[in-house]
């Protein structure tokens, strides 16, 4: 099991990125997957998750209208795209795959820093 996470970097407030979550090793298309983020000093926290159909999202609240999270099960990806990023946006952002059966498994993470 494989989870790539990309994107991240360097972007001034009021900027957008967008991560990428390359996935293998399992059946992508019956796992829900979500993305998480990790500030220096604070523990992890829910970002966003998207269903394993792609139909249902739900977003933390101080996400929610700034962030999109998608994916394709053709492709075997997920995305993460933030717009109107603010300096606490900074963090380790993680890729996550959660299994029918609870089983999860993580990326390595790609940093986002939003600065001037």
């Amino acid at each position: 099991v494989q989870l790539v996470d990309s994107g991240g970097g360097l972007v001034q407030p009021g900027g957008s990125l967008r991560l990428s979550c390359a996935a293998s090793g399992f059946t992508f298309s019956t796992y829900a997957m979500s993305w998480y983020r990790q500030a220096p000093g604070k523990e992890r926290e829910l970002v966003a998750v998207i269903s394993s159909t792609g139909r249902s999202t739900n977003y933390a609240d101080s996400m929610q209208g700034r962030f999109t999270i998608s994916r394709d099960n053709f492709k075997n990806m997920v995305y993460l795209q933030m717009n109107s990023l603010k300096p606490e946006d900074t963090a380790v952002y993680y890729c996550g795959a959660r299994g029918p059966v609870g089983d999860r498994y993580w990326g390595q993470g790609t940093q986002v820093t939003v600065s001037l």
